[in-house]
C-alpha cells in the first residue's frame, strides 16, 4: 500500500516547532539505547529515523561511523547543527526508512529511538531494518507501548485531530512484543525490555507550553483550529496532565519496549 501523500505530511508536520525540545526529555531512553546496543569504534551504525540526531550524535561519540536518516528536512537540518555543537561527525540525510537506498547487509548496528513507530507501512519498514542488517548485526528500537503514557496522549489529541490515514499501522504496535516478533522474528533473534520515561514538569500548563509549541504533530492540530477549539484542546491538556500529579508536580509515565535483536 502506498502512502506518499501521508508521508510528504509527515516530512513537515514533524519539522512543525524545535523538536529537539521534546527530544531533550527522552535523555534517558537515548542512553539506554547506546548501553544496550553498545557501538564500537569503526563499525557502521543507521538510526532511522533520526529525528534531532540525539542517538546517533552519542553513538559517533563512541568512535562508530554513523548515518542518520529521517524523512523531515527540518529535523535533519537540527541534526546537522547538533552534530557540529557536539564536535563529532555524523552522515545526516534526508530520506524515507520504508525504501532506504542503502545496500543489502550495510550496516553492523541498526537502531531508532520513537522513530521507526511511526512509518505507516510497519511490513515495509521492517523488511528495510532487515535488509540493511549484517548478518550478526545488531538491532535496537525503543517504541512507546499501547495503551499506556504516550498512547494516552494520542488518545486525548485524537478528537482534535485528523482521522488516521485508512490502512496505516498503529504506531503504538511497535510496542507490543507479539506485533513487533510477527514482523521481526524471523530475520532477527530479539529480546524484550520493558522501561518507563518519566516526563516530570511543574504543571499541566507547563505540559501543554511544551508540546503545543515543539511536538510537531500537536502544533500542527493547533495550527488547524480554530480559536474555541484550540482552548478545548488547551483545557483537555491541562487537566490530562493535572490528573497525573505526584505531590508538588506532574508526573507523566511514558512506557516504553525495548526491542534487542540479532540478525540471523
Amino acid at each position: 500500500m502506498a502512502f506518499a501523500e501521508l508521508k510528504q505530511r509527515h516530512s513537515v508536520v514533524w519539522g512543525n516547532g524545535p523538536y529537539e525540545r521534546i527530544t531533550n526529555t527522552i535523555r534517558d531512553i537515548h542512553a539506554l539505547v547506546i548501553e544496550r546496543i553498545d557501538p564500537k569504534p569503526g563499525e557502521r551504525v543507521l538510526d532511522a529515523p533520526t529525528g534531532t540526531g540525539a542517538v546517533a550524535i552519542l553513538a559517533a561519540a563512541r568512535g562508530a561511523d554513523v548515518v542518520g536518516q529521517d524523512i523531515a528536512p527540518v529535523l535533519i537540518d537540527t541534526a546537522r547543527e547538533r552534530a557540529e555543537q557536539e564536535g563529532v561527525t555524523v552522515q545526516f540525510e534526508v530520506g524515507d526508512a520504508e525504501a532506504m537506498t542503502y545496500d543489502d547487509a550495510s550496516f553492523d548496528v541498526v537502531l531508532s529511538t520513537c522513530g521507526v513507530m511511526f512509518a505507516p507501512d510497519h511490513e515495509a519498514i521492517a523488511g528495510e531494518l532487515a535488509r540493511v542488517t549484517k548478518p550478526g548485526g545488531r538491532l535496537a528500537l525503543a517504541c512507546w507501548q499501547p495503551n499506556t503514557g504516550m498512547h494516552d496522549v494520542f488518545k486525548m489529541m485524537a478528537p482534535f485531530m485528523p482521522p488516521p490515514a485508512p490502512g496505516a499501522g498503529s504506531p503504538f504496535a511497535w510496542g507490543d512484543r507479539d506485533h513487533v516478533s510477527e514482523l521481526l522474528g524471523d530475520s532477527f533473534e530479539l529480546e524484550f525490555e520493558e522501561h518507563d520515561s518519566p516526563l516530570t514538569l511543574p504543571s499541566g500548563e507547563e505540559y501543554w507550553e511544551l508540546f503545543s509549541t515543539s511536538y510537531g504533530p500537536t502544533k500542527t492540530t493547533i495550527d488547524g483550529l480554530d480559536p474555541d477549539r484550540r482552548e478545548e484542546f488547551h483545557q483537555a491538556w491541562v487537566e490530562f496532565g493535572a490528573a497525573r500529579r505526584e505531590g508538588d508536580a506532574m508526573v507523566h509515565h511514558r512506557e516504553y519496549l525495548l526491542t534487542l535483536g540479532m540478525r540471523r
